[in-house]
């Protein structure tokens, strides 16, 4: 990739999709991936109540055998909830569900880029753990030029294809853990990174809004609306789950 597009000597850097991940992760100390209405929100809901998680694939054939190999319960599709499948990539569904000590949770966006990582450092962040990841991440004396971190917005895709739908909730989300890192001590944001936090710091009501975006509309006309309210609790969750040996788990 050019040098342009990698806003490198940056402490913060912020980008979308795996395409963007691969570009700003390269020489970064960590990769945050930002999941907001599935992904990232489901592995902190997981994590707070003890339970690791192992990303995969989504639609992969392999899941099965792959949670079985782990000795791991396995997330299925939001409406393929069962009583024998109770977790799913909804958070409201893992919350309500029975604890399980290993969860695979694949996924088309959040999972896929964390599993495509190699060589960095990989953390799951979302709007209810935002406060936490940036406490864990600048503790570790990271954010800035010399350690810079790359935040990931996951995005969506458009119904049908792979072709990746910039998600408004996952803006506000790297938004959140930029405008924390900085409050916690980290320094240099990319422009995009700062573009991103300003977006957050000024609007009114994070929720409000979430919930009348394309996304948020989209859960309700499906009927997953408390997958939204669950997912813009701000700083409900004070874990900060890292991807070590290919789950996550809550940072020591």
């Amino acid at each position: 990739m050019p040098q342009w597009a990698r806003q490198a000597g940056f402490g913060i850097r912020v980008e979308w999709g795996r395409g963007g991940a691969a570009v700003i992760g390269a020489g970064a100390a960590c990769v945050v991936v930002v999941d907001v209405l599935s992904f990232t929100t489901s592995v902190s809901v997981a994590v707070a109540q003890g339970t690791v998680v192992y990303p995969h694939r989504w639609r992969d054939d392999s899941a099965r055998a792959f949670a079985d190999g782990h000795d791991a319960a396995l997330a299925v599709g939001r409406r393929e909830v069962s009583a024998a499948q109770p977790w799913s990539l909804s958070p409201a569904a893992i919350r309500r569900a029975p604890f399980t000590a290993r969860l695979v949770l694949p996924s088309p966006n959040g999972s896929a880029i964390a599993t495509g990582l190699r060589g960095a450092t990989v953390v799951a962040a979302c709007l209810r753990n935002h406060g936490a990841v940036a406490r864990e991440l600048t503790a570790r004396g990271w954010g800035t030029p010399a350690h810079p971190i790359a935040i990931v917005a996951a995005g969506e895709q458009w119904p049908g294809s792979e072709v990746l739908r910039p998600a408004l909730e996952d803006w506000l989300g790297a938004g959140a853990l930029t405008a924390s890192l900085l409050d916690h001590g980290a320094t240099d944001p990319s422009p995009e990174a700062s573009s991103a936090a300003s977006t957050f710091t000024n609007l009114a009501d994070v929720p409000a809004t979430i919930t009348d975006s394309a996304s948020g509309r989209e859960l309700a006309a499906i009927g997953f609306a408390d997958d939204v309210a669950l997912a813009t609790e701000l700083d409900a969750d004070q874990v900060a789950p890292v991807l070590v040996n290919g789950a996550f788990t809550a940072s020591p």
